[in-house]
């Protein structure tokens, strides 16, 4: 029985595992699913997250700076011979000894140094958290691409197959025309031959699906078996080209986008380190204070000393002297101040403050590369967003005149006046004005999400 009971739990775990990974490859993605899941997985972000706990450990050891240090000490000596013991005394003994000590410092003033690597730290973490908020951006422009590219190779595969659908009409109506005797045989050869060609062209579609799907769930970094993502309804937002211009999205991108703060947060970085090169010309005062005390035991002799008898002088008495009694008596204390003026260090200093200041220079050049950088990426994805929609407005009046013409081309094929070579020239210019639709669509679709991203816009909607 027990054996039978744990059979049956088996076989139920087996059971639930397989549902759950059923359910888990059944998961149909949305766009927003892809994104959430991309940037909480992604391993560069989790990456630069950690850098985000560095940059706040950094702060913490800024901090730390302004406050004193506390250290203990102790020892252990054995002596042999002739030397020195803790009275002034020259013994010729054998003896061990201890010594304890406390001591505290701390920097007073230092020209400003701590200060300026304090406010250097509370930067690094601002810069790391914008370093984040570009990587994230980054990752879900890409997983908007890829996901779009999988709507594409979708919508390609859905007319392949409705192409299949339709030349598999026309055979078995060429097949009856012919067996009748009123087509030509050939004509049934021609439209076999279209049908082949249609099936390899669903192949082709079809391999360029898995493909974006594959290119996706490598992205979002997860499996690709069973995964598959929503339709979307693809809306051509043709009302942002006609009232934002290139200087109204840079303005609004020059005060939102984290390249740019980061850049300027560079800046007042190479700031604070001039500051921190100056702050060698200046003096360092600093504090200091400790404690020490010290045991001493003569081997084979007991911890006693030597005093004048009170009661009986000049004799000589002994009392006992042991760890807790020297510890107590031997105690002592210490504090001062120290100043450190600097006055030659080699031209050091000065080299440093010079290298700062060019460091500061060429930050500040590369603020301004990078707002050029920000102005020609915008101007170059509204111009790519302007002729896409271009392309997709004359492809749709392409596709109007194919579909005409290849009406005009099914009555002169259904008439006999045009053989089926020449239909079937005509349809496939027909496929390929669909083709070209879809792909001008989804190109637009996805030029306007590039500016969408510059404007600070979701790029789920």
């Amino acid at each position: 029985m027990i054996r039978m009971k744990i059979k049956i739990i088996g076989i139920l775990c087996f059971l639930l595992s397989a549902l759950s990974l059923a359910a888990q490859e059944a998961k149909i993605w949305s766009l927003k699913d892809c994104i959430d899941y991309t940037l909480e997985n992604n391993i560069r972000v989790k990456q630069t997250e950690l850098d985000l706990k560095t940059a706040d450990e950094d702060l913490v050891t800024a901090k730390g700076n302004f406050l004193p240090d506390l250290s203990g000490s102790a020892t252990q000596n054995f002596n042999f011979g002739s030397f020195i013991d803790q009275d002034q005394r020259r013994i010729s003994t054998d003896a061990r000894g201890n010594t304890f000590g406390l001591n505290t410092g701390m920097i007073l003033f230092n020209g400003f140094q701590n200060i300026s690597v304090y406010k250097q730290a509370k930067l690094g973490i601002e810069s790391s958290k914008l370093q984040l908020a570009i990587l994230k951006d980054n990752i879900s422009l890409n997983v908007v691409n890829q996901y779009l590219s999988v709507l594409l190779s979708k919508e390609n595969l859905k007319v392949a197959h409705d192409q299949i659908d339709v030349t598999q009409k026309r055979l078995d109506q060429v097949k009856e025309l012919v067996d009748s005797g009123v087509r030509p045989k050939a004509d049934l050869f021609d439209t076999q031959a279209q049908l082949a060609s249609d099936q390899e062209r669903l192949t082709n579609v079809q391999n360029n699906l898995d493909l974006a799907l594959l290119s996706l769930a490598q992205l979002m970094q997860i499996s690709h078996r069973g995964f598959d993502v929503q339709d979307m309804l693809m809306q051509l937002p043709a009302v942002l080209l006609e009232n934002k211009s290139t200087d109204d999205i840079f303005e609004f991108a020059l005060g939102s986008r984290p390249e740019i703060k980061q850049a300027e947060l560079r800046i007042q970085d190479s700031e604070l380190g001039i500051d921190i090169a100056k702050s060698n010309y200046f003096p360092t005062l600093s504090f200091g204070a400790g404690m020490f005390t010290s045991y001493q035991h003569q081997q084979g002799m007991r911890d006693e000393r030597p005093i004048i008898d009170p009661d009986n002088p000049p004799n000589i008495i002994f009392i006992p002297n042991g760890f807790g009694k020297q510890l107590n008596d031997n105690l002592g204390y210490n504090f001062g101040f120290n100043l450190r003026i600097p006055i030659f260090n080699r031209m050091q200093t000065k080299a440093n403050v010079n290298r700062a200041k060019i460091n500061n220079e060429r930050i500040a050049f590369a603020l301004e590369q990078e707002k050029q950088d920000l102005r020609t990426n915008i101007e170059q994805a509204y111009a790519d967003a302007k002729a896409a929609f271009n392309q997709f407005e004359s492809s749709k009046l392409s596709l109007e005149a194919q579909k005409e013409s290849f009406k005009n081309a099914q009555e002169s094929y259904d008439l006999g006046v045009m053989n089926a070579f020449e239909f079937e020239q005509v349809r496939n210019r027909l496929i390929n004005a669909e083709a070209n639709l879809i792909n001008a669509k989804y190109n637009f679709v996805f030029k306007t999400k590039v500016l969408d991203f510059y404007l600070g816009k979701p790029l789920t909607n």
